[in-house]
């Protein structure tokens, strides 16, 4: 064997199965070898930044990593920004960057970059293989890597030449690695701070976000009356009809101190204390209350399910009733459409089982609040803050599932960052649905001009916020791209799209035009209209409008 076909023989036998390709020339050996190993599935893409993207989604759904093929630094490069939002997510991914033959480095021809050090950015684990011998015991600690725990990012460059040359050796693929779960020492202190009566949150991240520990999670706030909360983007959370509701920490700092205030004690299962999401004048970055105690029931680097279960036990709530979420959903919206409307709709019209990706930004703000009683589902997060993930992260998902629907919900500036994706979902045949809210806007944007104190903005300022002059046709670039579209300007007009999205296989794209969901609205005023709409309670939105300012 060559290095090449060693390699895929060793990803395969490990039980990768699937890779994200963008190859060049330093790639071509690899891209030869594929044809030698039908266990390991070659889906190509026509940009970077859409295979990152759908390697993280695929790990979250699978539970494993895939691997991504990139070329040289510059396409490692251009895959960053998905890269970190797999690393903030805590997702195994394994990178293999081809690079020049080791004997033409020195000539530093056009290409040539310092490949480690664009990958140290996102990976904790970074190696160049020096030679074809060696190539798969790199490979084999490039896949124990990426596993941890935690989930991490890999990145193993690979030479030309060490994957031309004969004398590949494949190895045998990396023993699982023991996951502790908390020991008693953590948890006798927690389950005294939990007895003391004071106001107690568990903040639950990655895995406490599934079944199993939701449940145990819910029995202990059913015994003791602890409040649940989940992070504010998290890697992948199951909810909806028959599991237990989480309350997401709020993006804006103003609401999450709303939500945090009055706790004593804060329980981390495999999450961090929350900060704000930026900085801003006069506010604080740490939103911990004062005077409230952190305590680390699971890092990440631990069993969540095994500890949650485990400080149920301690506490007598193994046996509780935990409150789980009843069937419920909202009417078909009629009329005019708006970002409200849309959400309403999908709240409405989810079928079982679903993978929601959400990247919709301003736009599904209350996507939550419609959806909670609708039938189970998984929802994926913008962990990292970098956009550009949606439509990649649905083609990773669809790929990891191919029975269950994906729905992929993006703001129409972040569908830009990655459109090549709708022709990768059209060449794999995938069951995606893509709604790209329209508002011609960065949203967003418009919201934290005002939240930063920016004087002075003026016409200048607003054009760099705005997605007009010329407006975005997704319909005809859909269509471009090998995926059928329509364009929704009434509710009635996007419940039939999605009816037929729904019903029909392979991938659809429904442009949503809406106006913005802050459309005219001045931010101190935000909080009256979620809690006119069942999103807040009144007397939560009365106690952040007191602490938003003007």
């Amino acid at each position: 064997m060559n290095g090449a076909q060693a390699l895929i023989k060793t990803l395969a036998d490990a039980g990768v199965e699937v890779c994200f390709s963008n190859p060049g020339t330093s790639e071509m050996h690899f891209v030869a070898a594929l044809d030698h190993e039908p266990r390991l599935r070659a889906v190509l893409t026509l940009f970077e930044g859409v295979a990152s993207g759908a390697a993280d989604g695929y790990a979250r759904m699978a539970g494993k990593p895939a691997a991504t093929l990139l070329h040289l630094g510059c396409g490692l490069g251009n895959g960053l920004a998905n890269l970190h939002n797999a690393r903030k997510g805590r997702v195994p991914l394994l990178n293999i960057v081809g690079d020049h033959a080791t004997y033409h480095v020195k000539h530093d021809a056009q290409l040539q970059s310092d490949i480690e050090t664009v990958a140290r950015n996102v990976s904790s684990w970074v190696r160049t293989s020096a030679s074809t011998a060696a190539l798969c015991e790199d490979a084999v600690q490039a896949l124990a890597a990426t596993l941890g725990p935690p989930g991490q990012v890999a990145t193993l460059i690979l030479p030309a030449d060490v994957s031309w040359s004969e004398g590949g050796v494949p190895a045998a693929p990396p023993p699982p690695a023991p996951v502790p779960a908390a020991d008693d020492a953590v948890l006798a202190a927690i389950a005294q701070a939990v007895r003391s009566g004071a106001p107690a949150a568990l903040l639950l991240g990655g895995r406490a976000l599934r079944e199993p520990a939701l449940l145990a999670a819910a029995r202990i706030a059913a015994r003791c009356g602890v409040k649940l909360l989940a992070e504010v983007f998290p890697t992948r959370i199951e909810r909806g009809a028959g599991l237990p509701h989480v309350e997401r920490i709020a993006y804006l700092a103003e609401f999450a101190s709303v939500q945090l205030q009055g706790l004593r004690h804060l329980i981390l299962v495999d999450a961090k204390a929350p900060v704000s999401f930026f900085a801003y004048p006069g506010k604080k970055s740490d939103l911990v209350p004062e005077g409230c105690e952190v305590h680390t029931l699971a890092r990440f680097d631990q069993d969540a399910e095994a500890s949650l279960a485990a400080l149920a036990q301690r506490l007598g709530a193994g046996d509780a009733q935990p409150a789980l979420q009843a069937p419920q959903r909202p009417g078909r919206p009629r009329g005019k459409l708006s970002a409200e409307k849309v959400c309403k709709a999908i709240g409405a019209m989810l079928p079982e089982r679903a993978i929601v990706v959400d990247e919709a930004q301003t736009s599904g703000v209350l996507l939550s609040a419609f959806t909670r009683g609708a039938p189970r589902h998984d929802v994926l997060t913008l962990t990292g803050g970098a956009i550009g993930q949606g439509l990649p992260a649905a083609v990773g998902a669809a790929i990891a599932c191919p029975d269950r629907p994906v729905l992929a919900l993006c703001g129409d500036g972040s569908a830009m960052y990655t459109l090549q994706a709708l022709w990768t979902m059209a060449r794999e045949r995938l069951d995606v649905i893509a709604v790209v809210f329209n508002n011609r806007s960065y949203a967003i944007l418009n919201v934290e001009l005002q939240r930063v104190g920016a004087q002075g903005s003026g016409e200048k300022a607003r054009a760099q916020l705005d997605l007009d002059r010329p407006g975005l046709d997704f319909v005809q670039m859909s269509q471009g791209l090998g995926v059928p579209a329509v364009r929704a300007t009434s509710a009635e007009d996007f419940v039939a799209a999605l009816e037929h999205a729904l019903r029909t296989r392979g991938p659809h794209l429904i442009e949503a035009v809406v106006p913005s969901a802050f459309s005219g609205l001045r931010l101190r005023l935000l909080p009256r209209l979620l809690a006119s709409l069942g999103s807040l309670p009144p007397a939560v939105a009365r106690a952040i409008k007191r602490k938003v300012a003007p």
